[in-house]
């Protein structure tokens, strides 16, 4: 910037009022960043395994729900891939009825083709419903810090929102978010 000082930017022309209304944060007993208490060593020790459990379960929670929606909202890709490899000739070529009646080589791999390319957004969509379930839930909410274990005093985060992963809280319907 050659030469151009604050002055040329009229910041001495603020008046003492504008500068007087920045205020302290409230005060408040619960939220102060003094120092806490640590536990010792064997209570750290017990609430560190409490809190790794706990976030462990909470994990384990989000994986079986991502799981189970991916399940059904890829199963129809699954059904059409399956069908397509069962009945070509040069993969399984199984003897069902309706492998020989019904779909030929050219038809299987017409199955498979398809599967793969509707696999692509039933991919997003089932994305799209776990992210919108987990913000519902506030299932991100239930991971505990791991300052809980180490220090007396901290509360537990379910605890301070309003009950477990802040659920109690109700639904906050005027977030809106694009996937």
């Amino acid at each position: 910037m050659s030469g151009q000082d604050a002055e040329d930017f009229g910041a001495e022309n603020l008046s003492d009022k504008s500068q007087m209304i920045a205020t302290l944060p409230p005060y408040d007993m619960d939220d102060q960043l003094l120092p806490r208490e640590p536990r010792s060593a064997w209570c750290c020790l017990a609430w560190t395994l409490v809190v790794v459990t706990m976030n462990s379960l909470v994990f384990f929670m989000n994986l079986i729900l991502l799981f189970v929606i991916f399940t059904i909202v890829l199963l129809p890709t699954i059904v059409v891939v399956y069908f397509g490899f069962q009945c070509h000739s040069r993969v399984l070529h199984s003897a069902a009825r309706y492998c020989k009646s019904i779909l030929d080589d050219n038809s299987s791999s017409a199955l498979i083709i398809l599967g793969f390319v509707i696999m692509s957004p039933l991919i997003v969509v089932a994305m799209a419903i776990y992210c919108s379930l987990a913000r519902r839930l506030r299932l991100f909410m239930c991971f505990q810090p791991y300052s809980r274990a180490v220090y007396k005093g901290v509360k537990w985060r379910w605890y301070e929102e309003g009950g477990l992963c802040s659920c109690a809280k109700g639904w906050n319907t005027q977030v809106k978010a694009w996937v």
